[in-house]
């Protein structure tokens, strides 16, 4: 009995595959995705009148126009002139919270940033990831984000590239299928987020990925929309393109 415990246990579970079976349960048993809720509630923040100047942020250009949702969201980070800053889709938001509606920045409610990123992701599901270099700001962005991915720092002396890279396809569980930059040359991870994680019960963007990866290395944590942040998402997302974008993401 113990040699067969012992056998089940040393099995790899296919994190995709556990995630699909996840996913049907909750079909199964609530007929609802907690992911599709987000989106609802992010649908409902997005086009309410809010905030000191009783606006929406339908007026908000994430790139492509003021109001244009659909294929925004997998062509970011990405420069933005009106900022004269490289944002991602969190920073970007909130960007639109203070210009548009007024909120200062300490009345940002982050679970509010979360909500609207997940309803305005999901309306480039099914798209390809398209980060592009254009500006030296984004070049700027993407050796930054470069050099901090390779980097190794922290009580434990690891980074992101340890486990990504150097131990890809090597140890058991997520750690294959979640790669940034795999072996196609395509970052699955960056075509996921942001994502409900069944595991915890909890709506992530990719900046509370990349914040609890800084925790598993024992180092502090860069601040919710700081440049370090944008900064690998961009170097992550330039190697993500071309991979098809599965939006919101269900993971674990």
């Amino acid at each position: 009995m113990f040699l067969l415990l012992a056998w089940g246990l040393s099995q790899e579970v296919d994190p995709r595959e556990e995630a699909k079976r996840q996913k049907e349960l909750l079909l199964q048993t609530a007929g609802v995705l907690p992911s599709e809720l987000i989106v609802e509630q992010g649908k409902e923040l997005f086009y309410a009148k809010r905030g000191p100047k009783n606006a929406s942020l339908e007026g908000c250009d994430f790139g492509l126009g003021p109001g244009v949702l659909k294929g925004a969201s997998v062509r970011l980070p990405r420069y933005f002139m009106d900022t004269n800053k490289v944002e991602d889709l969190d920073s970007r938001i909130r960007t639109c919270m203070i210009q548009l509606q007024g909120f200062k920045p300490e009345e940002i409610k982050r679970s509010e940033v979360v909500a609207i990123a997940f309803y305005v992701a999901a309306q480039s599901d099914g798209m390809p990831v398209q980060v592009r270099l254009l500006y030296p700001s984004e070049k700027a962005f993407y050796e930054l984000g470069e050099r901090l991915f390779y980097a190794r720092s922290g009580a434990r002396d690891i980074g992101c590239a340890t486990c990504h890279v150097t131990y890809l396809g090597k140890r058991a569980g997520v750690l294959p299928y979640a790669d940034v930059i795999n072996v196609a040359g395509k970052g699955a991870a960056m075509t996921h987020w942001p994502a409900y994680r069944y595991s915890n019960d909890q709506a992530w963007t990719m900046e509370d990925r990349i914040r609890a990866c800084y925790g598993n290395l024992g180092h502090p944590a860069p601040e919710f929309y700081s440049p370090a942040v944008i900064a690998l998402q961009l170097f992550m997302a330039y190697h993500a393109n071309g991979a098809k974008a599965e939006l919101p993401g269900f993971l674990r």
